[in-house]
């Protein structure tokens, strides 16, 4: 039994007759009606009644018609799916990629990618930076963007710094200026990531802020999202965050860099010490730019 002899009577199955079949397949009557007749013999019984009207199924050809048909359908997909294949040659390169990141960066070098890595399909990963170094060192993530300088055996390069400003609640007498001063936050109620997604960042911050005299009354919690919501509910008059984020999350809070000291979040690229050549090659691309 072969596939075409299979597609053959399925073909006359659907049409119902053996010349509308023979014209949809390019075929002459009499050869389609001999391959029908040799399927019948490796079948062992007639699977077609032939009538004025045309053909009907037999039982044992309505029987074989839903394994043809499901048969033809596999064969259909593995030729495609081989042939897909055949054609691809990109190799799957997991990037992590932390809340917050500038969207228009993200998609400025996804293009570089493409142009310089085309052999690189990229597959993107949103985790915090705690999770995504986790990952890189299982195994699971080719690379990492992250908010703190890459320890141990990591290898990292320092893409770009984002100063940490205040994004202000409205009517606070904070939002007046172009800028504000550690100090100026003494005693106001400031929401702030915990330090499980910033840890470094987290740790710079209550340092500077202890060094300086400063008692902020921080409200640490784990958001990404929800920066409003996280703000009202714990009565905070002022969220501390890039410029980028407090845009697309605080609209109508003004935000103010802070100053004397500044305070900065730099993002680094990380990645194993030995990986694919395609690994580097993102990497090399990401941290050229």
């Amino acid at each position: 039994m072969e596939l075409r002899h299979l597609r053959y009577f399925v073909a006359v199955a659907t049409e119902g007759s053996l010349t509308r079949a023979a014209e949809r397949l390019h075929l002459t009557q009499p050869s389609l009606s001999r391959q029908i007749r040799q399927l019948e013999r490796d079948i062992g019984a007639p699977l077609l009644e032939r009538g004025a009207t045309g053909t009907t199924l037999t039982p044992a050809g309505a029987a074989l018609h839903a394994h043809a048909v499901l048969l033809l359908r596999l064969a259909d997909a593995t030729r495609e799916t081989a042939h897909a294949a055949a054609g691809r040659s990109r190799e799957v390169v997991g990037i992590g990629i932390p809340p917050g990141l500038s969207a228009e960066w993200l998609l400025d070098t996804l293009a570089a990618l493409d142009a310089a890595v085309p052999h690189a399909a990229v597959a993107l990963t949103e985790a915090s930076s705690t999770e995504q170094l986790r990952m890189v060192r299982e195994g699971r993530l080719d690379l990492g963007l992250v908010h703190e300088q890459p320890a141990g055996s990591l290898r990292g390069a320092r893409l770009f710094d984002q100063p940490f400003g205040v994004a202000v609640r409205p009517g606070h007498p904070l939002a007046d200026g172009p800028a504000c001063r550690l100090r100026d936050l003494d005693g106001v109620r400031i929401l702030a990531h915990g330090r499980q997604q910033v840890p470094v960042a987290h740790d710079r911050l209550v340092v500077a802020a202890h060094d300086a005299g400063v008692v902020p009354l921080w409200q640490f919690a784990q958001f990404s999202e929800h920066a409003r919501a996280c703000a009202e509910a714990t009565k905070s008059d002022a969220v501390l965050l890039t410029e980028h984020s407090a845009t697309r999350l605080l609209p109508g809070w003004p935000w103010r860099p802070v100053v004397d000291p500044a305070l900065e979040l730099v993002t680094w690229l990380v990645w194993p010490p030995s990986t694919r050549t395609v690994v580097d090659e993102v990497a090399r691309t990401i941290s050229d730019r």
